[in-house]
């Protein structure tokens, strides 16, 4: 159902969707027979105009009670149901890593966010000489492979921050002094080939503006972009001018961010 409105494109999204819709049901169900019930008793007891006063009921008598404990009993079993099921999915999404085939790692700060992608070699942080990075850097662009599982190493510079991915039906918080790792698996493509990233955490007057886009590929066309930014050894110095240009939080040379996203990280 909740597919009909936003694609669900990870592997973990339908079990998400199905924890939120069985609350839904359960809870609804509660809140339409509470409600019929009040409506049905204040039609049922209201002044008649026979001066029949309202009986006083003091709750002591096992038999006025048992309505109550039999609602109270079936909301608790609910509950648990619910917990049950719920700590089942969260183990799935947050405790239980699957073995990652790579690993990007997401930057968050006022007010965009910058993706670290590995290079050719599929590693982060590598350093093959002469000296640069082989990593992509690119700010509110990320970049994936369709089938192939991901850990993410999420950071803040400044704030918290919330990446989410309601595609995926991922959110997590980026904490500053932190590095937390999450995973994500897209099953398929989605309309487009592409999906939004927001931060849903309130992070100061540009959070409006915290937007990015994960773009989900096929192997083929995964190479192709791979190959596209790859900087050759003998451009080290161009890669290394876009690591800085990152860290000092302007544009990359390299990233095909606009000029709108570069206006909005400029110190």
């Amino acid at each position: 159902m909740i597919e009909y409105y936003v694609e669900a494109i990870s592997t973990y999204a339908a079990d998400i969707d199905q924890i939120i819709l069985a609350i839904t049901l359960i809870v609804g169900a509660f809140f339409f027979i509470s409600e019929l019930l009040i409506f049905y008793f204040i039609w049922k007891f209201k002044d008649k105009g026979d001066g029949k006063k309202a009986q006083y009921i003091t709750g002591d008598e096992k038999k006025q009670k048992r309505p109550v404990k039999i609602a109270h009993n079936l909301v608790l079993l609910c509950d648990l149901v619910l917990v049950f099921f719920a700590i089942k999915v969260w183990m799935e999404v947050k405790q239980d890593l699957p073995p990652a085939d790579q690993q990007v790692r997401i930057i968050g700060q006022q007010w965009a966010w910058t993706f670290q992608h590995p290079g050719p070699d599929g590693v982060l942080d590598t350093y093959p000489p002469p000296p640069g990075s082989d990593d992509i850097m690119l700010i509110d662009e990320l970049h994936i492979e369709v089938n192939k599982t991901y850990h993410y190493k999420l950071v803040s510079k400044d704030v918290i921050h919330d990446f989410s991915v309601p595609v995926f039906r991922l959110k997590q918080d980026a904490v500053p002094g932190r590095e937390i790792t999450g995973w994500f698996k897209a099953k398929k493509i989605p309309k487009g080939g592409m999906a939004d990233i927001q931060c849903a955490e309130m992070c100061g007057i540009g959070h409006g503006l915290m937007a990015g886009i994960i773009y989900i590929e096929s192997a083929e066309d995964h190479a192709s972009w791979l190959a596209s930014h790859t900087v050759p050894s003998t451009s080290t110095e161009k890669q290394a001018a876009n690591d800085a240009a990152v860290n000092d939080n302007r544009k990359p040379i390299e990233t095909v961010a606009g000029a709108e996203l570069a206006a909005r990280t400029a110190p």
